[in-house]
């Protein structure tokens, strides 16, 4: 009780005003057929920590960092596991090639509503079609698809400035649910239905593009030009509802394939590949919860207030008890790009966050924060499930595996 008894973070009733912030006031005015009905108009409460008056390191300049792309919007869609893997292949490109690319996100999100829908046929429409989706999907569709660059393939039509699938996810699902009801099974007719609907949305991706001066298919592109290797990518996971030191899958609905490639270690060892990997170079994308009361887009910083649970008690049963209560849920996917040593004395890191949502563009709107999370060592203990990295950043961990 004495711990406990010791607390001094504070809670505090929050008002997110109407019509305001990132998403309503930018991406929804650029969508044309979007009225205004869809901008909400009634105020939101929530229960956040107060981190007035806390020393935070929620300034990017504070960072030791490597190089990323600069942030860049998913809009209105529900996409950051592509833009966040994405993202950390560019750097892992820059990383092993020196070459700085834009890539082209849109390209992976069109194979993998086909490739869901394929699944959807093939399953009897017992697998989920949603948005989302997780950071090793990009391994699969770059194996089978290829990469493009951006300026072949935007996805963006009509002059729109940034995405929008709200209208594109209704048709596609509402056009898969009428294949159910008619028990019309036929994967070719179904996936070429499914082209077409994207292709209205987002126009058509590609086959062949010209890049200085030399043309490229998807797949030419990625192995002669970029030189990258998607298989040489690994996931880990630290759940101790799975077996430790084993390949598992990771039981959540935007896992939609049932992937069962995830390397599930101790907590400890999580935590130790995570701070080893960055201090040696290597990026990764990362995800988990983002929807904390200690989650702030105020600040920007993502802390674990000990009115939630003190430092000192976070351990591997702390984070299983959430995500086994569903208090801890696979909301978001992130680029873990830098971190801060021991910026408060306690001998923990902070780590830099590349983000593609709108949370973190509600501040600092002309400032180099724009677009960026700044996450406590707890946090990532705490609420970040797994995370993508190169087997090269993280080979002592994989030796330890049978």
């Amino acid at each position: 009780m004495s711990a406990l008894a010791q607390n001094s973070d504070k809670g505090k009733m929050v008002e997110i005003p109407e019509g305001k912030g990132f998403y309503n006031e930018t991406i929804l005015k650029d969508v044309s057929h979007v009225d205004d009905s869809l901008i909400k108009k009634m105020p939101e409460y929530r229960f956040l920590m107060d981190q007035s008056g806390l020393k935070l390191p929620n300034k990017v300049e504070l960072y030791k960092r490597q190089w990323a792309n600069p942030v860049i919007s998913q809009g209105n869609t529900g996409t950051c596991w592509d833009f966040s893997t994405l993202s950390f292949y560019e750097t892992e490109i820059y990383r092993l090639q020196g070459k700085k690319v834009k890539l082209s996100e849109i390209y992976n999100t069109y194979w993998e509503y086909v490739e869901k829908a394929r699944r959807f046929v093939q399953e009897r429409g017992n697998s989920l079609f949603e948005e989302g989706s997780e950071g090793n999907a990009l391994a699969r569709l770059t194996s089978i698809y290829g990469i493009i660059p951006e300026s072949a393939y935007t996805g963006l039509i009509c002059g729109r400035k940034y995405h929008t699938h709200e209208a594109l996810y209704k048709e596609m699902n509402s056009y898969l649910q009428s294949v159910k009801s008619n028990n019309a099974w036929n994967e070719t007719a179904v996936t070429s239905t499914i082209r077409d609907i994207l292709k209205h949305y987002l126009g058509e991706p590609p086959t062949k593009f010209t890049v200085d001066g030399k043309e490229y298919t998807p797949q030419t592109y990625m192995r002669d030009y970029l030189k990258f290797n998607p298989k040489e990518y690994v996931e880990i996971l630290s759940l101790k509802q799975k077996s430790y030191w084993q390949q598992v899958e990771y039981e959540v609905p935007d896992n939609w394939w049932h992937s069962a490639d995830y390397y599930n270690v101790p907590l400890d060892e999580f935590m130790k590949a995570v701070k080893q990997a960055i201090r040696n170079g290597y990026t990764m994308s990362i995800g988990g919860d983002v929807s904390e009361a200690g989650f702030s887009k105020e600040t920007q910083c993502a802390i674990v207030p000990d009115f939630d649970i003190p430092s000192a008690f976070i351990n591997e049963d702390a984070r299983q008890l959430r995500f086994s209560n569903k208090s801890t849920t696979d909301d978001h996917g992130m680029h873990l790009v830098g971190y801060i040593a021991n910026y408060n004395g306690d001998g923990k890191d902070w780590f830099l966050i590349k983000d593609s949502s709108s949370g973190s563009r509600n501040n600092n709107k002309t400032a180099s924060e724009f677009g960026y999370y700044f996450f406590s060592e707890d946090y990532i203990k705490l609420k970040m499930m797994g995370f993508t990295i190169h087997k090269d950043g993280v080979k002592e961990l994989l030796a330890k595996f049978r």
